[in-house]
């Protein structure tokens, strides 16, 4: 019985050490029961979409450069308040692991909600002025393309959204995080 038992615990820890080893495999699908969409790759179809993007704009070699320019920026002024929410987030699990009395834990999960609201809100004005500044590149012509296109973005995104309402999905459909 005893050798049983120590094969079993030799068997169980084998594999979970193999299973650890090996990443489980992404599921691509967004279990949505209406559709088979599947999350968008990250990488090429942003340089795709980009290329389109700047095509359709008829941006100059010098507005993509200065277009490209400001992305960095931006990604330099969000990246620390990024990095904040994380940690406000770390916090908040942390309060909730705590020992602490159950009032004092929701008054605490209250305050750093609010702070990463603040936060969120920095990093939404943020891109609005980095919005602004792109916006500030182009020439008239392409600044009515650009409404256009956004207008066209707010129907498809209305459409999708009432094809797929919200908190129908265990995980996020792709179609709504645009």
């Amino acid at each position: 019985m005893k050798k049983f038992l120590i094969t079993a615990c030799a068997l169980i820890v084998a594999s979970s050490a193999v299973m650890a080893a090996e990443p489980a495999p992404v599921k691509p699908q967004c279990n949505c029961p209406k559709c088979s969409c599947q999350r968008p790759p990250k990488g090429p179809d942003f340089k795709k979409r980009q290329a389109e993007f700047e095509q359709r704009l008829k941006l100059t070699d010098e507005q993509k450069a200065k277009a490209k320019e400001l992305r960095e920026q931006s990604f330099e002024q969000i990246k620390p308040l990024l990095d904040k929410i994380k940690e406000k987030r770390a916090e908040i699990e942390a309060v909730k692991l705590s020992r602490m009395a159950v009032q004092a834990q929701n008054e605490k999960i209250e305050q750093l909600k609010r702070e990463i609201g603040a936060i969120k809100q920095e990093m939404h004005r943020l891109r609005m002025e980095n919005m602004k500044n792109f916006e500030a590149i182009l020439t008239k012509s392409q600044q009515k393309e650009l409404k256009k296109m956004k207008a066209e973005g707010r129907k498809k995104f209305d459409k999708e959204f009432k094809k797929h309402p919200p908190k129908q999905h265990p995980m996020p459909c792709p179609i709504e995080e645009k």
